[in-house]
């Protein structure tokens, strides 16, 4: 049985864990703010707050700009539900546009088209792994300032529309030659199981907010919120003579504990010189498999500007239906290879049916959908697996475009 994205958990994973363990810190501590100066110092930010998901993050952004019911966030069709359900949880709307039929990012033109006085957030999504046109969505939200109604001071501040980007998929993706994570007003990872890099559950959101804002106060202020709005955390409580603590606010629990902070730093000193060098390893033997099948769509992993992650391999199949996709799918799944369908675009899910969300008005999103098919990437795979994975999908592929 192959699976589709094992973690990497190694005898450096254990260890460095059980030294958690043995610390005495196992909740928020000195891992995770070490974790988190590792991180910025990575993607090359002022400050980078860690926390029990990525989901988290997006949230606790949407948040702290006051986002409320009545207002808009843009973002696309074509995503997990988390990107959305953030919007949800703050009473806001989500405004749905589809992407593009290249990389399955977020359509630049389709953003434009939605932008109404009450959009406060712009949330594009990297999916694979591959960065969005960060430049040219920064551009939109400054261009459209004379549309902004701020409703808080925070959003008076900015004076325009703020950029959240959901970069779950893209630790270590390269844009405009720099590390993503600084290219908009603030950027979120994902360490899910799954992920590239994991801390087995976990994400970090990387702060990027430009002057008069101080990135150094915002984290702060999102500490506060991450933890039930108390104003010291279990570390700064543990000093000699600080016991005492206030709740500011009804905040939430959304912190990362020292034993997944722990992983984290193991994973990151390792990705650029052993995890993204052989996932990129992987797609470049998958490329050479497929390139010569007239039937595949191959994956935008780099173009002019931009390098993927390599998260997900996703690969196209031109001209079947969604059924088809099925089939191909069962047949593979017959032969112990684990795929996966990335993703369920919004409109298809019961909750957002619910809503009035109709997937006839996101075409492209449909259509990549329907023919997409992801293939297991991760450090252990090897090279005959790689191909033995791609020979069961090329058979079960012309198996369905036969007919046989």
């Amino acid at each position: 049985m192959i699976p589709f994205s094992p973690p990497r958990i190694d005898q450096k994973i254990i260890d460095e864990v059980v030294a958690a363990l043995q610390s005495g810190w196992i909740t928020t501590g000195p891992r995770t703010k070490k974790f988190e100066k590792k991180i910025a110092e990575y993607s090359g930010v002022q400050k980078v707050l860690c926390l029990n998901s990525a989901t988290a993050g997006l949230e606790i952004m949407l948040r702290w700009f006051g986002v409320q019911e009545g207002d808009e966030v843009i973002l696309p069709a074509y995503t997990y539900s988390a990107t959305a359900n953030v919007v949800i949880h703050c009473g806001a709307k989500p405004v749905l546009v589809d992407v593009n039929a290249n990389d399955f990012n977020i359509s630049l033109q389709r953003i434009a088209d939605a932008i109404t006085p009450n959009t406060k957030v712009i949330m594009p999504v990297d999916i694979g792994g591959m960065p969005c046109d960060y430049d040219s969505i920064m551009n939109l939200a400054k261009g459209s300032s004379s549309l902004f109604k701020a409703e808080n001071e925070v959003q008076k501040k900015l004076g325009r529309i703020l950029v959240l980007c959901d970069t779950a998929h893209s630790i270590g993706a390269i844009y405009n030659d720099r590390k993503v994570g600084g290219d908009v007003d603030a950027s979120v990872f994902s360490f899910h199981a799954v992920k590239n890099l994991t801390t087995g559950e976990g994400g970090a959101v990387c702060l990027n907010l430009p002057a008069p804002f101080s990135n150094e106060e915002i984290y702060q202020v999102l500490c506060i919120k991450s933890l039930h709005g108390q104003n010291k955390d279990a570390l700064a409580k543990m000093q000699k003579g600080s016991w005492e603590y206030d709740v500011v606010e009804a905040g939430y629990k959304w912190n990362m504990p020292d034993i997944l902070a722990a992983i984290g730093l193991v994973e990151l000193e390792r990705y650029d010189l052993e995890t993204l060098p052989r996932r990129k390893e992987i797609f470049n033997q998958y490329i050479a498999h497929f390139s010569k099948k007239e039937w595949a769509q191959l994956p935008v992993f780099n173009n002019n500007n931009s390098e993927s992650s390599y998260h997900l391999f996703l690969l196209r199949i031109k001209n079947i239906s969604e059924e088809q996709r099925n089939k191909i799918i069962q047949l593979i799944s017959d032969k112990d290879v684990s795929v996966n369908v990335h993703f369920k675009p919004l409109p298809l899910l019961s909750f957002y049916k619910s809503l009035g969300y109709k997937m006839e008005d996101y075409p492209i999103s449909y259509d990549n959908y329907a023919r997409e098919i992801s293939l297991p990437v991760y450090f252990n795979l090897s090279n005959d697996q790689v191909n033995f994975v791609s020979q069961v999908v090329v058979e079960s592929v012309e198996k369905i475009l036969s007919g046989t």
